[in-house]
């Protein structure tokens, strides 16, 4: 099983940061407000002065609604203000429900090989969550809560937590270290929790401590954000959230850099005894372009099960690195005070992916991982419709960042598994239609083939059991149904508050 992770993309974080400029401003983590150096003016009667809006706003004026992994929210109805006008909190509820269906219909409704749809012919609600967050008086605050069946596809594959004990989690049924039925009883169902404070100096610098949203990536952990439903591989191969701490800085207004102290890949905990550390940077010269670069370096490496070696000596001394940077670019909009007919808006998006592992008994060579993922969108309708088309590739050696597609099958291993462990090459098409009558809705109806060069993806006999029980006895005989195709048909419907 991969260490799984979000591409996470521009994040859930960048919403109120980065939404066009009707947003009200306490969203804005780098915002110098007049209310907190002066928030009552005494006389005769003590009167509550109005906020006064910050003068410094990054990104400001900017309509970047259409981006790729950007919330296209242009107001927030679930706000509270205190006397003066300034947003004391901003309260969030988001519900994303699908139907995928496979083709090759699996016998367990088992969909492999998904961040997202971890269910195949049946209807799935994917992730509610609600949650607040505030930046009131340059206090930074968040808390979002969630559940569905992502979580079970993401933050139940954390192995860190098997590492020591008081990981805040419960491992398998009876609580032993069983290396099996990893649950993350707890801390799953945090979205993101986070506490900083925000320093007015130059357009903004925030400190944060917390979970978050990872920033690995182009496309978003939360779907809506993103043009197509089914992430790209290269996305669903990296990291969807972190644990650790965070600077943010805003030297200009059109510039954002972060640094990054973090447990480790998409880990609650630490695998080693350094922590990871990492790097981002958003340039937007313009509302119409956005240029990112972001990277990752990190120990993630364990010991096997069945290492005899013991203290410091037993972990392996294996770096990770990680670099992905995307463009995304809007080539035609219409004015929105003209008629909005036939084609409104234009964009496309290219974000491409290069990691490696390299260490003891670990070549380069052999354990790297490159792809890319490039899509087209057009809007119509005044920008109620939109049609986006991707293509993207993964080749992953050695397969560090892969998921596992099935359990194992009677003899120990399966049609995966027996294939050469340094060859693992996958290629995506999708098309989706969305259908958008606000900012807070969204229907979705999504067709994806991918292909892989070893058998890869769920077939008719499914990948758990003979009956597609997972409680039952696996027989000697038994082989998990893998193809090297698959071809879906997604209906998802999710609204946003």
């Amino acid at each position: 099983m991969k260490n799984l992770s979000r591409c996470a993309s521009p994040k859930p974080w960048l919403t109120a940061l980065l939404a066009a400029g009707t947003l009200a401003p306490a969203l804005a983590q780098t915002t110098e407000t007049g209310a907190a150096q002066n928030p009552v003016v005494k006389g005769d009667t003590a009167k509550v002065a109005a906020y006064t809006p910050p003068t410094k706003v990054p990104f400001d004026g900017m309509d970047l609604s259409w981006v790729n992994g950007q919330n296209r929210q242009q107001n927030f109805p679930l706000q509270f203000k205190d006397a003066s006008g300034e947003t004391v909190v901003t309260a969030t509820a988001f519900l994303d429900g699908y139907y995928n269906y496979n083709f090759a219909r699996p016998l367990d409704n088992t969909q492999t090989i998904s961040a997202v749809t971890g269910r195949a012919n049946e209807f799935s609600l994917a992730l509610a969550s609600i949650g607040i967050e505030s930046n009131y008086k340059n206090i930074i605050g968040r808390l979002w809560l969630q559940t569905g069946s992502m979580l079970n596809v993401v933050q139940e594959t954390d192995a860190s937590v098997l590492r020591g004990r008081n990981t805040g989690t419960t491992i398998g049924a009876s609580g032993l270290n069983t290396n099996t039925g990893i649950t993350t009883n707890n801390l799953k169902y945090i979205r993101e929790a986070a506490a900083g404070y925000h320093f007015n100096v130059a357009y903004g610098l925030n400190l944060e401590l917390g979970i978050f949203m990872s920033y690995i990536g182009l496309e978003s952990y939360v779907t809506q954000e993103n043009w197509s439903y089914q992430r790209s591989l290269v996305c669903d191969f990296t990291p969807f959230y972190f644990q650790g701490a965070r600077a943010q800085f805003y030297p200009s207004k059109k510039f954002k850099t972060e640094l990054w102290l973090m447990n480790g890949w998409q880990t609650y905990n630490t695998f080693n005894n350094r922590p990871a550390i990492g790097n981002s940077n958003y340039y937007r010269p313009n509302e119409n372009l956005q240029l990112v670069a972001n990277f990752y370096y990190g120990n993630d490496s364990r010991p096997g099960t069945d290492s005899l070696a013991s203290g410091r000596a037993s972990q392996p001394n294996v770096q990770r690195f990680h670099h992905d940077n995307s463009i995304v670019a809007r080539y035609y909009h219409k004015d929105k005070k003209g008629p909005l007919r036939g084609i409104t808006q234009a964009a496309f998006s290219l974000n491409t992916h290069y990691g490696f592992q390299n260490g003891d008994g670990v070549a380069l060579k052999d354990n790297y991982m490159v792809g890319s993922s490039l899509a087209n969108r057009l809007w119509f309708a005044k920008n109620k419709v939109a049609l986006t088309t991707r293509i993207g590739f993964v080749q992953n050696p050695s397969r560090y960042l892969s998921f596992n597609p099935a359990v194992p099958g009677g003899d120990g291993t399966n049609a995966f598994t027996r294939t050469d462990a340094k060859s693992l090459r996958a290629k995506e098409g999708t098309v989706t239609l969305d259908f958008m009558p606000s900012d807070y809705f969204t229907f979705r109806v999504e067709y994806l083939h991918r292909s892989a060069n070893v058998p890869y993806f769920a077939g008719p006999g499914g990948t758990t059991s003979p009956s597609g029980y997972a409680d039952q006895v696996i027989p000697r005989s038994y082989q998990p149904d893998l193809r090297d195709t698959e071809d879906r048909l997604i209906f998802a419907v999710n609204f946003r508050l």
